[in-house]
This record gives C-alpha cells, structure tokens and sequence, in this order.
C-alpha cells in the first residue's frame, strides 16, 4: 500500500526488452536503500525490485502493465516519480493508494493560475470509473485533490512544491499519465452496479 506522496523522482538509466516484458533501470537517491524483491510504486505502479546496481535498480513490467499505464512510453532519460510502500504506524498524508494503475488518461490543458498549475486530464469513460468533486485521485503516483470532475475528465490544482518535486514538472500537453482512481469510491460504484 502507499499513500501518494512521492519521494524523490528517479530517472531512467536504461530499458531492455525481454518477450513482452520490459526491464527498467532506474538511477535515484532511494536505489541503494531498496532491497530485492521490494515493492516500489514508479509513476504510482506497484513493481517489485529484482536487481541492484550502485545507485540503480530494476524492476520489470509485464505486457498487461505496459497496456494499462504510460511505461511503456518511457525512454532513457525520462523522470519518474519514486514512492517506497506505507510503514505500519506511519502517517497517512496523501490517501490509501494500492499501486494498481486502472487506466491512463490525456492532458488537454495546463493553466498557470496564482502560483499554482490547473491541469486537465480526459480519460476514457467507458471503464465507469468515475472522480468526485474534492475528492482523492492518483496522477502518476501523486495523491491530488479533484476539480471540477466531469463525466470523462477532471482537473487538479498543483502547488509550486508538488511541481518541483515530480515529474509533474515536465509535462506537456498531449502527454499520457495514469490514473489509480479512488478505492473506496471503486467499491461504492461496484457495489451499485450489482443493485441494477
């Protein structure tokens, strides 16, 4: 379990395929305190540690993960936001996030307004995941309050220190991030669903 409040942000030394599995290593400040076989959410996806390196270390993403959120885009170079699963006792900041990525979505805009960045993202709706007004959602791993929750998309008000800190940072118009949708709300809407 994690709680999206990211760490550090590590970058991506290297990729190598193998099948339809892709192997990612990733260079950050949190590398040499991983162990083997560690759960680590990489732009809120939950992979296991399976190799170390000097300041580096690789986890491994499946074809359905590469489907289901935007690693599979990645390239060499690229940041991604680092977050180490929740200590039993510690302090829940953001909201319980599992590291199951549901679906990806689009940033359609980016407004800068008072200090802060207004994004926009769309998805599509056809999942029947759905955001509510003030409400949690994941973006990329980072724990962000709903804005203006509409049908097939939303928007997030990020403050300059989020900003800074993830690779929020660095995003563009156009560009591909996941989404972990509410949990809580999941079981609400499934438990509605099976009323009809």
């Amino acid at each position: 379990m994690f709680t999206g409040i990211i760490e550090t942000i590590g970058t991506v030394h290297k990729i190598e395929s193998e099948q339809s599995n892709l192997h990612f290593y990733i260079q950050s400040d949190i590398s040499d305190a991983l162990k083997v076989d560690q759960s680590v959410a990489h732009n809120g996806v939950c992979l296991t540690v399976v190799e170390m390196e000097p300041g580096i270390h690789k986890v491994t993403a499946i074809k359905e993960t590469l489907e289901k959120s935007n690693l599979g885009e990645l390239k060499e170079g690229d940041w991604v936001n680092l977050e180490r699963c929740t200590q039993i006792g510690g302090r829940l900041d953001g909201h319980i996030v599992q590291g199951h990525v549901d679906q990806t979505a689009i940033c359609i805009a980016a407004e800068p307004q008072d200090g802060s960045v207004i994004f926009t993202f769309e998805y599509e709706p056809g999942t029947k995941n759905i955001t509510v007004e003030k409400g949690s959602i994941t973006v990329n791993g980072i724990s962000l309050t709903v804005l203006n929750s509409a049908r097939n998309s939303f928007s997030v008000a990020i403050i300059p220190f989020t900003l800074s800190h993830t690779n929020l940072k660095d995003l563009q118009v156009g560009q591909t991030v996941n989404l972990e949708f509410d949990i809580i709300g999941k079981y609400v809407s499934k438990l509605l669903a099976l009323r009809d």
